[in-house]
């Protein structure tokens, strides 16, 4: 070989060991695997901004631990302030300027649907969207994983219960008027079918309403037993102050979404009392081994000094533990199909929520992605305790 060509020889290696080794797959590199995730830290749904910092918590954790097969988890996060434009263009400066591995978890069903094709085209990993919509499994899509379960099915839960158990027949529902809210109405006219009974009210609200009293005028004038809640926090509470100011007491249901009970106690000023609500994870004082793990190692470690204990903190955890254990089995010769296709595996996996299994792709079956179908249902105590009404069920997506 001719001298010139042994310098070129020397030089590249010279590159290759003064620069970290880049994976051939977008996202990760030697030493790490980059991750990203949107989350309100601010507007309307703020809330719900607890998801994200939980994830972050985790993955600090995990890269404490030493990472998977030597690799840390790079978490890029950003506040998107429940707002679809500004998820869109996070996730594309994100994916396009350091390029992501995956995506987990994202608050927000309209969020989530602004930027759903966009990575789906790119197939790009997208695993544990924070919102129970049908909209990430019908149809189903290769790269997209759900955990949450879906709105639907506890709408359809509520209502079983508020039926079989509570005896009531008029049921109503004040809903979001997006996506979000209106699969909550699917749940609830699915459900009352099997008992031959027709929904008693179906009163929309905008996410930019501030006066709830024509939609309490609604409900109360529909004579409601029980009134599922499928808004916004805020909304929520300001739905159950108007109505008693108003003598209207049905008993009051809601979605995951305002299950946080010491959250709601205390934006409500002790309103949220008696309300039963789904829920989808571990009860914040569990003593199953992991939720005292993640306490333990992730909260109590890397949380700010203000943070809550609390099921929307610890569902950013709940909503990554799929990825990052489909990241394990995958090993150390990592690849987003090896990762589909570990995720495609998963059986009955237990983390702190209910239990995951998924299917190998099938357009035409959306339970291939949808990996828990289980919930419970819980009522709020005085002092914004969990009183269980349930064990785990199952509830049929049909």
């Amino acid at each position: 070989m001719k001298l010139r060509s042994w310098s070129w020889v020397l030089v590249l290696m010279g590159i290759l060991v003064i620069a970290p080794y880049t994976w051939a797959e977008e996202g990760v590199t030697d030493t790490e695997i980059r991750i990203g995730q949107w989350g309100p830290q601010t507007g309307p749904a703020a809330p719900w901004g607890a998801v994200a910092r939980g994830t972050d918590a985790m993955f600090k954790m995990i890269n404490e631990e030493g990472g998977i097969h030597g690799r840390k988890l790079v978490h890029h996060m950003f506040d998107d302030a429940y707002n679809p434009a500004k998820t869109m263009a996070g996730v594309k400066e994100l994916q396009e300027g350091k390029g992501m591995f995956a995506w987990v978890s994202g608050v927000g069903t309209a969020c989530g649907l602004a930027v759903k094709d966009y990575l789906m085209e790119k197939k790009v990993l997208w695993v544990g969207p924070a919102a129970g919509s049908l909209h990430w499994i019908s149809p189903p899509e290769k790269y997209l994983f759900a955990v949450y379960p879906l709105y639907y099915i506890e709408a359809k839960a509520l209502v079983k219960y508020a039926v079989e158990t509570l005896k009531f027949q008029k049921i109503a529902i004040a809903y979001q008027n997006d996506d979000y809210g209106k699969n909550g109405v699917k749940g609830v006219e699915k459900q009352l079918e099997q008992y031959n009974l027709k929904i008693a009210a179906a009163v929309p609200v905008e996410k930019a309403d501030s006066d709830m009293r024509p939609h309490v005028e609604k409900l109360k004038a529909s004579g409601a037993e029980a009134v599922l809640l499928w808004v916004t926090p805020t909304h929520a509470v300001s739905i159950i102050g108007t109505a008693k100011a108003a003598g209207f007491n049905p008993q009051w249901m809601s979605t995951s979404t305002c299950s946080d009970f010491p959250l709601m106690m205390a934006i409500s000023k002790g309103l949220w009392e008696g309300v039963i609500a789904a829920t989808f994870g571990e009860l914040p004082d569990s003593d199953q081994p992991l939720m005292k793990k993640y306490k333990k190692d992730a909260y109590e470690k890397f949380a700010a000094k203000e943070e809550r204990w609390g099921l929307f903190y610890y569902a950013g955890m709940l909503f990554a533990e799929p990825l990052v254990e489909a990241i394990k089995r995958a090993g150390r010769d990592i690849s987003r199909e090896k990762v589909v296709k570990e995720l495609e595996n998963m059986k009955d996996y237990k983390g702190i929520g209910g239990k995951i299994s998924y299917k190998p792709y099938d357009r035409n079956d959306p339970s291939s992605r949808q990996g828990q179908k289980e919930v419970f249902l819980v009522q709020c105590l005085k002092d914004g305790g969990f009183k269980k009404l349930t064990d785990w069920i199952e509830i049929p997506m049909d």
